[in-house]
């Protein structure tokens, strides 16, 4: 094997394993921003665990992040929780920062 096709199959693995990271890290987002909505819902216990594997499910409806935010505003605005959309979305990009830093960290 070539020194070149060293480099391609290295670059190959990092783009694999950055890719899970990212998998796994919009998921446990997803998983922490389902509680956080819970609670704002009124939900705890199972309820509430419950309730944040519909918003990791809710990801794969399609690619990108609006299918979340979709299914929060819809929950919020039928509880008549008052949550902006910036709050939401700010809420999105905080708690992704949060599960990044957790996953890079080994929790």
């Amino acid at each position: 094997m070539s020194s070149f096709d060293k480099r391609g199959d290295s670059f190959e693995k990092k783009f694999a394993h950055d890719e899970e990271l990212r998998f796994k890290a919009m998921a446990r987002r997803n998983k922490l921003l389902g509680l956080w909505a819970a609670e704002k819902l009124g939900k705890t216990g199972a309820d509430a665990d419950a309730y944040a594997r519909g918003v990791v499910a809710a990801d794969f409806e399609e690619a990108g992040d609006e299918d979340v935010f979709r299914k929060i505003r819809k929950d919020f605005d039928d509880a008549t929780i008052d949550q902006s959309d910036h709050q939401i979305r700010r809420t999105m990009e905080e708690l992704l920062i949060q599960a990044a830093t957790e996953i890079q960290a080994g929790r």
